[in-house]
């Protein structure tokens, strides 16, 4: 069963971090992402780049309205996405439990839909 993991990243802890302690990090997870690949359930994945880099779309009165930035003001933020495949919710929720990425914010895991 896919899953669509979404890693938030809390602003505060992010600035409490050192440079050097962040990089630490950021390899455990790829490290972490590896094992995952080789026990077969990461089947992709992408971090994404700062909140201010991007835009939102919405769509309003018949057009569509481009505001730069995230869609709401909040000190937590997409970080990234991590596709994974497990057996079912439990399976999922105990893989993730051990991503170091579970150290920088909140994950959310839902069951991708594969009807659609």
């Amino acid at each position: 069963m896919k899953f669509i993991c979404l890693g938030y990243a809390d602003e505060s802890i992010l600035k409490g971090l050192t440079d050097e302690k962040l990089k630490e990090l950021m390899e455990e997870c790829l490290a972490y992402d590896d094992e995952l690949r080789r026990g077969g359930h990461f089947t992709g994945g992408e971090a994404l780049q700062p909140p201010g880099t991007g835009a939102t779309l919405r769509y309003r009165e018949g057009k569509v309205d481009v505001t730069d930035g995230p869609y709401a003001e909040t000190k937590e933020f997409l970080g990234g996405i991590l596709i994974l495949e497990a057996r079912d919710l439990n399976h999922a929720i105990a893989l993730m439990s051990k991503h170091p990425g579970v150290r920088f914010g909140p994950w959310e895991i839902r069951p991708a839909d594969e009807a659609i």
